[in-house]
């Protein structure tokens, strides 16, 4: 069975697709410019995105794996404690107040105040439930730090994920080896030029060639009853 790393996993997914389905004439350079999931493809979740894998070819330890896993567990359950944490004005105000921000005037999430760009996550260190939470579950700066993110980002993150679940279940409707474009008359010119020239072993990377435009994707999928 092969092994695929898709362009939203990991920027050498980007690189091989686009080796394939676009070619080049030139020295090709791996901008992350070149990524559309590129708030997925960060640095700091590496190892969460390609640890396992990395497992189960039999390249990482089980001990790194134990430590992914730690990693993945902390950092949803202080996510999960923050959003669920309820604070009070005389907790939040001071630190709003030292930040020159508009303070509340009602206790409420610490999610929601945690997703101001003017804060940080060390801004809310003072507040006792928080740090004794921290403390006593051994949260490293590791974690805190992908709190962090998600608490800024969480909205770009989910519209990419999602974005991202799309291609994947076109990338689960393969096109066989075998599949005549020239049959299909509906295809432009320069899609079915294209496509039996390039051989896409799925509808997702059929679309990401240029020149097959989203009429032509969507041809093939009638065609092939989807």
């Amino acid at each position: 069975m092969p092994f695929i790393l898709k362009r939203s996993e990991a920027y050498i997914g980007v690189l091989i697709d686009d080796l394939i389905t676009k070619g080049t004439e030139e020295p090709y350079r791996m901008f992350t410019s070149r990524a559309e999931y590129r708030t997925l493809l960060r640095q700091d979740n590496a190892d969460l995105r390609l640890t396992e894998k990395s497992y189960k070819l039999g390249l990482a330890s089980q001990e790194r794996m134990d430590r992914v896993e730690e990693k993945k567990n902390k950092t949803q359950n202080l996510i999960d404690f923050i959003s669920d944490l309820s604070i009070t004005k005389e907790e939040i105000n001071p630190i709003l107040e030292s930040k020159n921000l508009a303070t509340i005037n009602q206790s409420m999430k610490l999610f929601k105040i945690a997703a101001r760009p003017q804060l940080s996550f060390t801004d809310f260190r003072s507040i006792d439930k928080l740090e004794n939470y921290i403390q006593e579950n051994n949260i490293d700066q590791e974690i805190i730090e992908q709190v962090e993110i998600h608490l800024k980002y969480s909205g770009y993150i989910e519209k990419e994920k999602s974005n991202a679940d799309k291609l994947n279940r076109l990338e689960n409707i393969p096109i066989p080896s075998t599949f005549d474009y020239s049959k299909v008359k509906s295809l432009s010119f320069e899609a079915r030029e294209k496509l039996s020239k390039i051989q896409p072993t799925s509808i997702s990377q059929a679309s990401r060639i240029s020149g097959v435009s989203p009429s032509d994707i969507s041809v093939l999928l009638v065609y092939m009853g989807r």
